[in-house]
């Protein structure tokens, strides 16, 4: 059973998100404020936390920092806030996801369980698949519906940096510093193009794009 830590000032949003992950089997703990939810996750050590970034007694984003110092357990912001600024900050600061209130409670599990899926031992398995896709990150071989697919250096780092965090929002930013180095950081046409290439590659139709999605304004996600 996954166990799920919720960081919410509103007791209403925390009743509501304790009963639709228990429903699901998730074991749920709250807490009403950051430095209850820090020394919670310190103690506790869920295995995801959900947080909200208006808190009373401090910045969600400061107390994202503060995990991250820390932990790597994976953390989904969810927050009235709606901003694209905002959003960006959450994600490089080392959220995982980023959803706005009001949410839909389909969107939200499917949300978790993707987040949950990332982060288990399976992911450090040499070869991943993902339906038609097959990659071996050992051996560096793609394979599309059972067909080897040339790929160059660029193209493989930036697949195998996607695959390994399928269903998180990666924003320009993070993937430039990830694959080019700090120095890369504002060339997003130039990622556009790599990503386009890429797609050309391994989508059916690159136009139509099923596993690299466009998180518009932000990055993109990678979907299983």
């Amino acid at each position: 059973m996954n166990s799920i830590l919720v960081i919410d000032d509103e007791m209403p949003i925390r009743k509501l998100l304790e009963i639709t992950l228990s429903s699901e089997g998730y074991q749920v703990m709250s807490a009403s404020s950051a430095s209850q939810g820090i020394v919670a996750a310190a103690r506790k050590l869920p295995e995801l936390i959900i947080l909200d970034l208006g808190l009373p007694d401090e910045n969600g984003q400061v107390t994202l920092q503060k995990i991250r110092q820390w932990s790597s357990i994976p953390i989904i912001i969810l927050s009235v806030q709606s901003d694209e600024e905002e959003i960006v900050r959450a994600l490089d600061n080392g959220a995982n996801d980023y959803m706005v209130k009001p949410f839909r409670s389909g969107e939200f599990l499917a949300r978790v369980r993707s987040t949950l899926r990332n982060f288990s031992p399976a992911k450090e398995k040499p070869v991943i698949r993902f339906d038609e896709l097959e990659i071996d990150l050992s051996l560096r071989i793609v394979r599309v519906r059972e067909r080897q697919v040339k790929l160059t250096a660029t193209q493989f780092a930036l697949l195998a940096l996607f695959s390994k965090n399928e269903g998180r929002v990666l924003t320009h930013n993070f993937i430039l510093k990830e694959i080019w180095g700090p120095d890369a950081a504002d060339q997003i046409q130039w990622l556009r193009v790599f990503i386009a290439q890429l797609r050309k590659k391994i989508e059916k139709d690159a136009n139509k794009p099923e596993f690299i999605l466009t998180e518009s304004g932000v990055g993109y996600r990678f979907v299983a």
